[in-house]
């Protein structure tokens, strides 16, 4: 067997990357993603391609900020792992999406798994496994709680008041990972940074109080580049147990219907069961699961 050569392609040779079989859909699932076909790659061996990989960042990055398509051909664990070892940009996190119930399924079980190895062979380790949503009207608008009132507040040191907190307890394997490389401020300047990406309206971003003017939590309607979405849902620490997330994200799909969302995506980790209780409970259906992984390597190196 000859050794897989490996291309970074361009306008010229962007057609390549159509050339591997796509058994998880994931042209459907990045039908509206923006790629540069310089930031895709592909690995051929005897001038049939094996494997492809692309990297994604936001228009205006110069640099990519991580893997979001990784397909490798059966068997050639090896060559997707050299895919991703000599690309010339070092990115700490590769995302993986699935079909739902893609484990119940022995075809897309195997390829799922032979994506998952080449990963590791490159130095990717598990994070965390997340179920994805998507309401629409279908699903039916769930009924406002009424046990909480929300304002919108324009002092992002508020915002980062409340973080810390919700950081300092959370379920959120991200968050984790970050508060175990700079702590809860590290955290928490992560999500606010997020929050500031979205191109969404800054004073959509609302605190919920209780009736007594006590914080709750804080909720962000936002839109990615994919469209409306449910940007955070976070409830202070000491105000957990009342099922306070519920009617966040209860106002969060309200809000968005209201500012004309006729769709909206979420996500959250598949390990924090309350929320994904909340999520069922609200009409959000499951419509893809994703798998995080990340390169402890590329951390350090940064």
């Amino acid at each position: 067997m000859t050794d897989p050569v490996i291309r970074t392609l361009d306008d010229s040779t962007a057609h390549l990357f159509d050339d591997l079989p796509d058994p998880l859909r994931l042209r459907e699932k990045h039908q509206n993603t923006q790629y540069r076909s310089d930031w895709k790659r592909v690995a051929l061996r005897d001038g049939r391609v094996v494997a492809r990989a692309a990297w994604w960042a936001r228009p205006e990055d110069t640099a990519p900020l991580l893997i979001n398509w990784l397909d490798v051909a059966e068997g050639e664990e090896e060559a997707g792992a050299e895919l991703l070892r000599t690309a010339p940009w070092q990115v700490d996190e590769l995302e993986l999406d699935l079909p739902a119930g893609w484990r119940d399924d022995p075809a897309l079980r195997t390829a799922a798994e032979t994506r998952f190895g080449a990963a590791r062979k490159a130095g990717f380790e598990l994070l965390v496994e997340r179920y994805n949503y998507r309401w629409t009207p279908e699903c039916g608008l769930p009924e406002r709680p009424g046990r909480l009132v929300f304002t919108a507040e324009p002092d992002d040191e508020v915002f980062l008041d409340v973080l810390r907190a919700i950081n300092s307890a959370t379920l959120d394997a991200h968050a984790r990972r970050a508060i175990e490389k700079g702590g809860v401020e590290l955290a928490a300047q992560e999500d606010l940074e997020i929050f500031h990406w979205f191109p969404s309206p800054r004073e959509w971003w609302q605190v919920a109080r209780t009736p007594d003017g006590e914080p709750a939590g804080i909720h962000i309607p936002a839109r990615n580049p994919s469209g409306p979405c449910i940007g955070f849902i976070g409830v202070l620490p000491g105000q957990r147990g009342h099922g306070y997330a519920y009617d966040l994200l209860v106002e969060c799909t309200h809000f968005l219907v209201e500012h004309g969302a006729e769709a909206i995506g979420a996500a959250t980790d598949q390990d924090n069961f309350p929320m994904a209780a909340h999520f069922a409970r609200a009409g959000y259906p499951v419509t893809r699961e994703r798998v995080n992984f990340w390169a402890p390597a590329a951390v350090s190196a940064g």
